[in-house]
């Protein structure tokens, strides 16, 4: 699947959410998708032997590659955006680390999204941004040896509780600063969320276009289907295009309509 000559990849936890979770790596499949990607797929840090089988299987049976898949952000249903930051969560994260691992190695699978977490007054922000930093080089290098790429990505102020990273420029002073010796990680350039903060998504890709490893995207507002709300998407992906960004864009979006009528935007 092609749009404005990049690959894109279907996100099966936003898309196709009217079959259950695994049938719907088929779903994307038969929609002629050859990539997906992924939220953690299971409510715990580590997920059983068999559980991760299932998934494995369910990929291979569909014949798509999983090209993108988050580590363990807490309860993310009931409002959690990542543990990368809380010191007293690090146990469960390095348990995450591991498995994620194993299934890089079974799927093939070379980015994985990790969430910085909320700001929570138990500690200062800075003792969560040491936190953070250490959390994030762990990650990093668990997945150095095989390639792998660790995203670290903004979120829409006032749908995500306390989370500090906002903008393209407050994680990029993450990684130019005190992670800036780490050389497999990236921003995370996601239409919805920078978009909804007010970024100018055209002059950021531009910007930054040429050193990002991966791209999402969604309309705002709603996060719905790309052409759902009022982001200069095209040009966005036109000036990423222009800046030499050759990664994957993936379809992470809330469907307006059922998923395959939603997909109208790639034709």
């Amino acid at each position: 699947m092609d749009f404005r000559g990049f690959e894109v990849s279907a996100n099966v936890s936003m898309l196709f959410t009217e079959l259950p979770y695994l049938d719907r790596y088929a779903a994307a499949a038969r929609r002629g998708f050859r990539l997906v990607e992924s939220w953690w797929p299971f409510p715990g840090p580590t997920a059983s032997p068999a559980e991760v089988d299932l998934l494995v299987t369910a990929l291979k049976s569909a014949g798509v590659t999983l090209s993108a898949l988050n580590f363990y952000g807490g309860d993310i249903p009931g409002g959690e955006r990542g543990v990368a930051s809380h010191p007293d969560r690090q146990e469960e994260l390095a348990a995450n680390i591991a498995q994620m691992v194993e299934i890089a190695e079974r799927t093939g699978c070379r980015l994985f999204n990790l969430l910085y977490g909320q700001l929570d007054d138990r500690w200062s922000a800075a003792e969560q941004q040491a936190c953070a930093v250490e959390a994030i080089r762990s990650t990093a290098s668990a997945v150095a040896g095989f390639g792998g790429t660790v995203l670290i990505e903004p979120l829409t102020a006032g749908l995500n509780g306390r989370y500090p990273l906002l903008t393209a420029t407050d994680v990029l002073e993450l990684l130019d600063g005190p992670l800036k010796d780490v050389p497999n990680l990236s921003l995370l350039f996601d239409t919805f969320h920078l978009g909804s903060n007010g970024v100018d998504l055209v002059a950021t890709a531009s910007a930054v276009g040429a050193d990002l490893a991966h791209v999402q995207l969604a309309d705002s507002p709603g996060r719905g289907e790309p052409g759902s709300g009022a982001l200069p998407i095209v040009e966005a992906l036109d000036a990423l295009k222009l800046a030499g960004y050759q990664g994957v864009v993936a379809a992470e979006y809330k469907p307006t309509v059922d998923t395959a009528s939603s997909l109208s935007w790639l034709s």
